[in-house]
């Protein structure tokens, strides 16, 4: 019997995932939705922490492209404290621009990233979408 049929046996049997399994850790940022108001795109995200630290402030530089593909603008998203365990939905405006106009927001990097090891914002990256624009770092 394979290593892998043991452990599904295992798991129906004891009715939970193995206490070995390990889940999946990072933090991941959903671009929820963009709603155009008023001449503006408004973008909601949210954010979950599952790296075991609280990250008392993130900022994240995006960049955001053009129908063109060209940049269209930079700006700096502060997401302010990630508390580890507790989705987060932050919501940030663009002036100047609809959502229709934005087929791709690029997570360029991380300015700030106070609370947790080095890279924590960035290396444990998951990025995920449930409109037409793609999110991407």
């Amino acid at each position: 019997m394979t290593h892998r049929l043991r452990a599904a046996m295992l798991t129906l049997l004891c009715g939970a995932p193995l206490a070995g399994a390990a889940e999946e850790v990072g933090l991941s940022i959903e671009l929820s939705s963009a709603i155009t108001m008023s001449g503006a795109c408004q973008m909601s995200f949210l954010a979950t922490n599952e790296t075991g630290q609280d990250i008392t402030r993130a900022v994240y530089e995006v960049v955001l492209f053009g129908a063109d593909g060209g940049v269209a603008q930079l700006s700096l998203l502060d997401f302010r404290d990630l508390p580890a365990g507790r989705p987060r939905v932050r919501q940030f405006q663009f002036d100047g621009m609809t959502c229709d106009q934005i087929p791709r927001v690029l997570i360029n990097g991380a300015q700030t990233c106070e609370g947790t090891s080095d890279g924590g914002c960035i290396d444990a990256l998951r990025l995920s979408t449930r409109t037409g624009t793609e999110l991407v770092g």
